[in-house]
């Protein structure tokens, strides 16, 4: 072996390139209201972009009215190829338009969805490769496809123009985030933490390990089940007007509160033909959203159970229907001593949620409490059940879009770790592929 080719395996071997990806997951309140925003590198020369955590939008949205400037950024050409498949990717229809983007570019391809029209755009995105315990060196996607839109203002009613530049569309998707950035797998994980201080993450491409402190591989701890993406109605801000996501969906059977099931009208699990029913998961809706009468069976069936805990019930506090006094309740590292909520999944496995992801409190001058975090979605709810995020908080999920599988760990919390404990400390000896 010549010297040059034993000093190149000795490169390889000690800086080993890697096709996997993370960005960290912050979350914010905005009038007591959780979000979850992810952070990109965007533009060139590249920006920190904090755009809003949707699982289920199809595109990335940027805000581009906002100092948005880039001298890689360009439109999407009218009648071109990438035009055409984005209107294959997308609720409504694409058209052109020679005006000018609210960003500076000459007009080009437009995505056209009620109310609103966004201009197709390309641009440079970073992210950090990793090797599943440490983010390394950033590598840049040139050819990144996304919407000059201000759809996260609108999804979050504006109170977080100061917070995040757009969204993050995670939906299933040829142009959502994760397609974009993935080589070699249709995989990418998500780990929301519950405390705003410190990020959770997401993965990209990356199947397996999942390294969080003190050296915990999250993927050994995976339950898995069946997992489908189905066109779904999940946001309607003026009458008339509906919004489409490919949203994710798992099939539950059954919801246990101590073991015990409560009674549903079954109809309501399954998906329909115009997307009504199911159970989808959501990183939009801060809390868990059941059909009314779900939500009353499970009210009713977590009173009667908590009653037999000796737990001193407190009234109402809005949005929430049930809540207990404070000083009431006992407490451990998995949040508060209260009936345990299983959700039954079609094969027969069990997501487990505890007090850490069943309860919210609520701290306000004199008031200190547990709430219920479910709230009441109506009568003729597009979703019988919607997993929000405080419900996602410190699980990992993954998202395994080829075997269409989901992977999830219930809380980390049982294995002595969670979300807030990735090593985001950079390894500039990971290099991306």
């Amino acid at each position: 072996m010549s010297i040059s080719v034993f000093f190149l395996a000795l490169f390889v071997i000690l800086y080993p390139s890697f096709s996997a990806f993370i960005a960290p997951i912050t979350k914010h309140h905005v009038h007591n209201t959780p979000f979850y925003s992810l952070k990109v590198q965007l533009q060139t020369p590249l920006q920190p972009t904090y755009l809003l955590l949707h699982v289920g939008a199809n595109f990335t949205a940027v805000d581009c009215r906002r100092n948005y400037t880039s001298i890689t950024s360009r439109p999407v050409p009218c009648n071109s190829s990438l035009c055409h498949s984005l209107q294959n990717n997308h609720d409504n229809n694409t058209t052109c338009d020679t005006a000018t983007t609210s960003g500076g570019a000459s007009g080009g391809c437009v995505i056209s969805h009620s109310p609103h029209n966004s201009f197709a755009l390309v641009d440079s995105l970073a992210l950090p490769a990793t090797d599943g315990r440490n983010p390394g060196q950033l590598s840049t996607f040139t050819e990144f496809v996304f919407t000059c839109s201000d759809e996260s203002s609108r999804l979050l009613k504006g109170h977080a123009k100061h917070v995040v530049n757009g969204l993050t569309g995670l939906g299933f998707s040829n142009y959502s985030l994760p397609a974009q950035v993935s080589n070699n797998s249709s995989v990418f994980a998500l780990c929301l933490s519950g405390s705003p201080s410190a990020p959770g993450v997401a993965f990209f491409d990356l199947p397996k390990p999942y390294y969080f402190l003190p050296g915990i591989d999250v993927s050994d701890h995976l339950y898995y089940t069946p997992i489908f993406s189905h066109p779904a109605v999940t946001y309607t801000k003026k009458p008339n007007t509906k919004r489409y996501e490919n949203a994710y969906y798992i099939g539950v059977k059954a919801i246990n509160i101590n073991g015990r099931p409560i009674i549903i009208n079954q109809t309501l699990l399954k998906v329909d033909e115009n997307g009504y029913g199911g159970t989808r998961i959501s990183t939009i809706n801060p809390y868990t959203v059941l059909e009314q009468s779900i939500y009353i069976s499970l009210i009713e069936a977590f009173r009667k159970e908590s009653k037999t805990m000796m737990l001193r019930p407190f009234k109402p506090v809005k949005p929430f229907r049930l809540c207990y006094e404070a000083d009431g309740l006992s407490e451990t590292h998995l949040g508060p001593n209260v009936p345990q909520i299983d959700l039954v999944l079609q094969n027969d496995v069990s997501w487990r949620v505890l007090g850490k992801n069943s309860m919210v409190r609520i701290v306000d001058d004199d008031l200190d409490v547990w709430c219920l975090a479910v709230v009441d979605g109506g009568v003729g709810a597009t979703s019988a059940m919607v997993i929000g995020g405080h419900q996602l908080e410190d699980n990992l999920l993954q998202f395994d879009l080829g075997t269409k599988t989901l992977g999830f760990s219930s809380t980390l919390l049982q294995h002595k770790t969670m979300c807030a404990n990735f090593n985001f400390s950079t390894n500039n000896a990971i290099k991306p592929f």
